[in-house]
């Protein structure tokens, strides 16, 4: 009996063997077949877009609705929020932005979460970086809405956190980049210091920078008494001048401080504004108050918004070329100048009801409605991020 029992035991055991080294065998090609799969989508996702120039292209008009509202969102400044202030059209958010010569990959909230696990993303600059930042908020919100999440804001740092993803999505309000300092009860614009500000952006995975509107502000808009370089203070200088100083402090910063193999660096071009409508053809007002549809055309005829920000956008694209990091030019200016359509106009929080009824006076026609505009800056950000 012996043997014969020895016999089965060991077919037995074969056999049990063969199962197991069947099953490892499956179980390592599913493994290796998932990724696969995923990494075909994901080139399916953007036939093109490595080598396309995602930012030469047209507005085209789309069936999908946006990713979410300006009442789920649980960060939308009421300067933003136009639709919780009774902008009653909705075509300016079906529009979707085509480049010429690929297709721009969806924007992926849930991809973005799982890639960027454990980082921190951080815009810094003015209230048009502040803009992207609550659109890329509300994005991952959208895409993980019963995830657990933290704002935590301390001015001019504002940090709101998916907790599940460890992530951290910042805003740093820095409208001029460089310091100001105060000097014998004076605010000082610091043309060659940056120090006090750059000490928040220290550790971030990826930096995305913007500044140029304040710059040139006068009056009661100016947000300083003197600039100050090289120990001395000048009542004011050609803003031109004074931007290329502050952003050639900017950049030497970034090329001593930031290690390229840890943080990607970004900057965003200039944003246009539109409040003269003499600038596009059939106007509906005397700015973009009643607009809604986008100036017709590929890479649109320049309008004085643009052209007004395209000495600056010259400042920006030669201090790029002259650093030694890896920044990666946002260049959402042109794309941006045919969204005549896209500006809050009268439905802002920051207007009083008379201001809102008189559209030919207090009107935004310069930051943009969320959700809107700074969503598909958000697309292209991400395309940027992964793709190219």
């Amino acid at each position: 009996m012996l043997p014969f029992c020895g016999r089965s035991g060991g077919v037995l055991a074969a056999v049990a063997f063969s199962s197991f080294v069947l099953l490892l065998l499956l179980l390592l090609l599913d493994a290796f077949a998932v990724p696969a799969a995923a990494s075909r989508h994901r080139l399916d996702a953007a036939p093109g877009a490595a080598s396309c120039d995602v930012f030469s292209g047209s507005w085209v008009l789309g069936d999908a609705s946006a990713a979410y509202t300006g009442y789920n969102c649980p960060l939308i400044d009421a300067e933003f929020n136009c639709q919780l202030y009774g902008r009653p059209d909705s075509d300016y958010l079906r529009y979707r932005w085509k480049p010429a010569g690929c297709e721009l990959p969806t924007f992926d909230g849930a991809d973005f979460l799982t890639r960027m696990k454990g980082k921190t993303v951080m815009f810094v600059g003015d209230s048009l970086g502040r803009n992207q930042w609550e659109s890329l908020v509300c994005l991952l919100h959208a895409a993980a809405p019963q995830s657990p999440a933290q704002l935590v804001s301390s001015d001019p740092l504002y940090n709101y956190k998916f907790l599940d993803y460890e992530l951290t999505v910042s805003f740093y309000r820095a409208t001029y980049l460089v310091d100001i300092d105060v000097v014998q009860g004076k605010r000082v614009l610091m043309l060659d210091d940056i120090a006090e500000n750059a000490e928040a952006w220290r550790g971030a995975d990826v930096l995305s920078f913007n500044s140029g509107h304040w710059w040139t502000h006068t009056g009661a808009m100016q947000g300083w008494d003197y600039m100050g370089e090289a120990g001395r203070y000048y009542e004011d200088m050609d803003r031109t001048v004074a931007f290329q100083r502050g952003l050639t402090t900017w950049a030497n910063w970034v090329d001593l401080n930031v290690d390229p193999a840890k943080t990607r660096v970004f900057f965003q071009s200039m944003s246009p504004t539109h409040y003269s409508s003499k600038e596009w053809p059939n106007p509906v007002s005397k700015n973009c108050y009643g607009e809604t549809t986008p100036v017709v055309g590929l890479n649109s005829t320049t309008t004085t918004g643009q052209a007004s920000a395209s000495g600056q956008n010259q400042v920006i694209q030669a201090v790029l070329r002259g650093m030694k990091s890896p920044v990666r030019l946002l260049d959402i200016t042109a794309l941006s100048v045919m969204r005549k359509d896209a500006h809050p106009s009268v439905y802002s929080g920051d207007l009083s009801p008379a201001q809102r009824a008189n559209p030919g006076g207090s009107v935004d026609c310069s930051h943009w409605c969320l959700p809107g505009l700074p969503d598909t800056w958000n697309q292209l950000f991400y395309t940027l991020l992964f793709y190219k």
